[in-house]
């Protein structure tokens, strides 16, 4: 796929998913901001890319003061964005009678309320026929245990993204989903012991977790113009996650 100087924003492109779209839109001939927390981790995606194509973007897009960093970021560029990827995202999880507030507002603040508000933020300056992919969840739709709260604002940000598809559409931006199933990321390493890994390939129908390029490839159709016709849809990359679990 080619996005030749296309203007494409990733949130969370530090690690994971978010950094290995990243490398995908620049080998395709984008340019691309990535925001992140932490100005040590950007230096660190940002090294490991090495293309002068690539700008990052100190930013916690739970954190709504910060959101005009980003913004200005994409103004002073002088360039409309092509392509808008959400994909900030935490998990904690922990059975009901266990979940802390603490936990509970953290996840929706970064999953929810960042996305949201980042959509918001950034409309103006969306080129009209852009393309916007929210990362979800397959825990969107399954009910695992201890997963009470993330599978909520996942659920949550598919509805939003759903609606946005039907409000954009007069401007011609489609906006559409990707809800992986178990990848293994630096996210996933954080939020899950060691010894669940292999459980989590186990439910899968292909025995396996996925890789973050392989996530990265289904963001990049639904962005390109292969996708033209595609709006307000979810895009299940789970390895067959939710039909061999639902078994």
């Amino acid at each position: 796929m080619n996005f030749k100087d296309k203007n494409v924003v990733i949130t969370g492109g530090t690690t994971g998913i978010g950094f290995a779209t990243a490398k995908a839109f620049i080998n395709a001939g984008a340019n691309v901001w990535i925001t992140g927390r932490n100005a040590e981790n950007l230096q660190k995606a940002a090294a490991e890319i090495d293309s002068p194509k690539l700008k990052t973007v100190v930013s916690d897009t739970s954190n709504l003061s910060e959101l005009p960093v980003l913004e200005k970021a994409v103004t002073d560029s002088g360039n409309k964005l092509d392509v808008l990827f959400l994909n900030a995202g935490i998990a904690v999880f922990a059975p009901i009678e266990q979940v802390t507030e603490a936990d509970f507002d953290a996840q929706f603040n970064t999953n929810v309320k960042g996305h949201f508000f980042t959509l918001q933020k950034l409309l103006p300056h969306l080129a009209d026929g852009a393309a916007v992919v929210f990362t979800s969840s397959t825990v969107a739709t399954a009910a695992n245990l201890g997963g009470s709260v993330y599978s909520a604002t996942k659920g949550a940000l598919n509805k939003i993204a759903q609606i946005a598809a039907n409000e954009l559409a007069v401007r011609k931006i489609r906006v559409n989903i990707v809800s992986p199933g178990p990848v293994s990321t630096p996210g996933l390493d954080k939020a899950v012991p060691e010894e669940v890994k292999p459980h989590l390939a186990a439910a899968t129908a292909l025995q396996r977790l996925g890789d973050p390029d392989e996530i990265a490839k289904a963001v990049l159709f639904l962005a390109s113009d292969d996708a033209s016709f595609i709006n307000g849809t979810e895009l299940l990359a789970d390895g067959g996650y939710i039909n061999y679990a639902l078994k």
